[in-house]
């Protein structure tokens, strides 16, 4: 048994990285835009006794570098390691693919076309002859429907035909002729259009001039609305089982004797912090990344981020910023590697140093328990302000991108080709395991990760007492001037400090604070939380300010390793802090100053 090397290669949002899980079975997120793979990626899958490693390479429409995912693509297969390139195409505009195909023609003679979305094809009335096709190409050529499975049987065995040597394509070549043209000849021949293409009534109103906004905000208010509205009940039952397991090995280590310090320390401290992040984070990101998913996988992802192009270009930042922007919504860290799509280095450097001016999921427990306590307790109107909220973040990104491209980061933005792809059924069962598996589960337990040395920090702040006063309050008494500039005071400023490894936390931290309580507490109700605070100074600007202040604070401490990862930069690292921690505090000053 030998092992032999197939690359896969096409242009982005073909169904490539579905082609990839169907041979090897990884089942790979599979996105519905552009940018989707932007590394290579390798697996195994064994076909007649042989071993082959299925390279999926970054999608691409030329083997030119102009890009990032060119580079990496035209490099690899200009190497001439693999023993098959199997080229998927997009059934439905076969005359674009072609160019690539054409390109990989003049590189090696070792491959498949694969015609994928075939059912998508089918459904606008537009059939490819294969065989023609093939005849004239002179290398294999298969019709598929990855999605569903079909055709990939016959994928593998051409595949295994030509890696054996059982086949030898003769590429049909016309040097003469350019690309462009001779894709456009072939698909004269083979490609024939019987129903008439027209713009689809969805985007008419996702694109439209006049509607594409408003449908962008009634999509990601509904998105916030559902995860509003569902995500109490299973954070309360989830409460109400830690308190009483909490509650029962609190009444296990008195019995057996432990140490009361010992105690505190683990079950007040460190076990009730990691019970706090679980309780809150696991029910919104179980609700948010799944539909956050879905709607990628359906389409109308890409379509937001094509309406926010041309205000991101204004800002002299790169319009793919706009997708890190909704991956950001998820989570910052997953924000800033995302930026990887992006090709200038300058624009790449402004979409991370921004990122986090978007609030994550980490943050919207925070905005929506104040939101309810001090604006209002209607679902439908909770969600409406903190869209509103939404918006402010969308345009102190937009600010501070157009800021740093004038000064630290000076040049001029690029432009790009932004390909909409067709809406499509998304595969929810499917779709919704993966997001909660890979996503849901990787943000947890990286939270928990960051939580458990948080709890043993506060838990000391709380107990170690200088002249009687915890150090908790001593902190917060020398941020009390700076706080009280912003519309907020020592407390809370403290509370975001000490909750720099999870935003989670910083409702609780003020509680620990104003009740001088040895640990981190909990609240019952937000009518008992909305009581302690309001005894506490709490107003509605207080409120106002501190949803401001956690959408405009440094990055959490996750989202700032991943940042110096990214960059390798102490410099663009520390300036990913001070950008929004200056936003967030002129914000906060300008709302106490006039309200």
């Amino acid at each position: 048994m030998s092992e032999r090397i197939v690359a896969l290669t096409g242009n982005p949002n073909v169904g490539k990285s579905t082609v990839f899980n169907e041979l090897t079975g990884m089942h790979q997120h599979t996105g519905n835009w552009i940018g989707k793979t932007v590394e290579t990626k390798a697996a195994h899958f064994y076909y007649k006794y042989n071993d082959y490693t299925v390279v999926d390479l970054p999608g691409t429409y030329s083997l030119f570098h102009t890009s990032k995912e060119e580079e990496i693509a035209g490099d690899y297969l200009k190497q001439g390691k693999a023993d098959c390139v199997v080229c998927v195409v997009d059934g439905s505009v076969l005359e674009r693919s072609l160019v690539l195909v054409y390109q990989l023609l003049r590189i090696t003679n070792r491959v498949v076309v694969l015609i994928n979305l075939c059912d998508e094809a089918k459904r606008k009335g537009i059939y490819v002859d294969e065989v023609l096709l093939s005849d004239l190409l002179g290398v294999p050529v298969v019709k598929a429907t990855a999605r569903s499975g079909k055709g990939i049987n016959a994928l593998l065995e051409k595949i295994h035909l030509i890696t054996t040597g059982a086949l030898t394509p003769e590429p049909v070549l016309d040097f003469d002729a350019p690309l462009y043209q001779r894709a456009k000849e072939i698909c004269s021949k083979t490609v024939t259009v019987y129903k008439e293409q027209k713009i689809s009534k969805l985007d008419k109103i996702m694109l439209g001039k006049f509607t594409s906004f408003i449908a962008m905000a009634v999509v990601l208010g509904l998105t916030l609305w559902i995860t509003v509205r569902f995500s109490n009940y299973p954070s309360e039952l989830l409460k109400n089982a830690f308190d009483s397991f909490e509650a029962w090995l609190g009444a296990r280590l008195n019995q057996i004797g432990a140490p009361v310090m010992l105690s505190g320390l683990f079950v007040h401290g460190v076990l009730r912090v990691l019970f706090w992040v679980v309780a809150v984070m696991l029910p919104p990101m179980a609700i948010f990344f799944p539909i956050f998913a879905l709607l990628e996988d359906f389409g109308i992802l890409p379509r937001l981020a094509f309406n926010l192009d041309y205000c991101f270009e204004k800002c002299g930042a790169c319009g793919k910023q706009s997708l890190t922007c909704c991956m950001g919504l998820g989570c910052n860290a997953v924000g800033v590697t995302g930026a990887r799509i992006i090709d200038s280095p300058r624009e790449r450097l402004v979409a991370i140093i921004t990122n986090s001016l978007t609030p994550c999921n980490g943050r919207f427990p925070l905005l929506i328990a104040v939101i309810s306590m001090f604006f209002s307790k209607n679902s439908f109107v909770s969600m409406l302000i903190l869209l509103a909220l939404l918006g402010l973040s969308l345009a102190g990104t937009m600010l501070s991108s157009f800021v740093l491209s004038k000064t630290a980061l000076k040049g001029v933005p690029s432009s790009f080709v932004m390909e909409l792809p067709p809406y499509r059924r998304p595969q929810i069962i499917k779709t919704v395991l993966l997001s909660l598996k890979e996503k849901v589960a990787f943000v947890l337990l990286r939270a928990v990760s960051v939580a458990a040395p948080a709890g043993l920090i506060i838990w000391i702040f709380a107990n170690v007492n200088i002249g009687g006063i915890s150090l908790l309050n001593r902190i917060s008494s020398v941020l009390e001037p700076i706080g009280a500039l912003m519309g907020l005071d020592g407390v809370i400023l403290l509370a975001f400090i000490l909750g720099f490894p999870a935003n989670e936390i910083v409702i609780p931290l003020v509680l620990t604070a104003y009740l001088s309580k040895k640990g981190i507490l909990d609240y019952s109700s937000l009518d008992s939380l909305s009581a302690v605070l309001t005894e506490n100074g709490w107003t509605v600007k207080t409120a106002l300010c501190t949803c401001v202040f956690s959408m405009f604070h440094f990055p959490c401490s996750t989202t700032l390793l991943t940042i110096y990862k990214e960059t390798k930069s102490v410099k663009y690292t520390l300036l990913s802090v001070a950008v929004p921690l200056s936003l967030g505090f002129a914000v906060c000053a300008i709302i106490n100053l006039v309200c």
